[in-house]
Order: C-alpha cells, then sequence, then structure tokens
C-alpha cells in the first residue's frame, strides 16, 4: 500500500500562481508513472499533467504552457507549479502514483481561484 500526500492547495486570485507537491510513502523513484487530476466542482475528475514512464511531461491543452509537472528526488516528491491560473482551473487536485502495477491516490488538496 502506497500513501499519497498532497500539500499546496489553497485560496488564489486570477493569475496568480500555486505549487502543489505530492509526497509519497515510498521511494519516488520506484514509481513509474505519476500525475496530477482535477475535480471542478459539479464536473468529473480530469486529467491534468502526469511524467511518463520515460521521464516526459503529459499535459491537458488548457494547462500547457502555464503548468509544469516535475519530481524531486532530494525531497521525494512531485509536484505541479501552476501559474497564469485561471477560474476554470479551480477544482480538488488529486495525486495519482502507479507502484509496480497498482495505482495509488491521494486525498486532495483544494485549489480556489478568485477573480
Amino acid at each position: 500500500q502506497v500513501q499519497l500526500v498532497e500539500s499546496g492547495g489553497g485560496l488564489v486570485q486570477a493569475g496568480g500562481s500555486l505549487r502543489l507537491s505530492c509526497a509519497p510513502s515510498v521511494r519516488i523513484n520506484d514509481i513509474n508513472l505519476m500525475g496530477w487530476f482535477r475535480q471542478p466542482p459539479g464536473k468529473q475528475r480530469e486529467f491534468v499533467a502526469r511524467i511518463t514512464p520515460d521521464g516526459r511531461p503529459d499535459y491537458t491543452a488548457s494547462v500547457k504552457g502555464r503548468f509544469a509537472i516535475s519530481r524531486d528526488t532530494t525531497k521525494n516528491t512531485f509536484d505541479l507549479q501552476m501559474n497564469d491560473l485561471k477560474l476554470d482551473d479551480t477544482g480538488l487536485y488529486q495525486c495519482t502514483a502507479r507502484h509496480n502495477t497498482e495505482f495509488f491516490w491521494g486525498q486532495g488538496t483544494q485549489v480556489t481561484v478568485s477573480s
């Protein structure tokens, strides 16, 4: 069993920035796929960003050029830097990780973007 703990959410004005972190209970190098999803109010959960097994970042179209996913082996986290936030970026952000063949999810951290 792998635990994932997110941090860094909060309330921010449109155009602002936030950095989310996800801390797994195993070594980051033992995770072969990691990513972020979000659930906007009243909508289904949607993909935001991921780091593929060969280390490439991948983003949904609406966040390309504004968000950046990375992993920090020193802190043992993977992070989502979010810049130029928009009202539509509001939602519950959850990190996910694949360890061996199983996927795990964090509880989520709320991001609210105000006008």
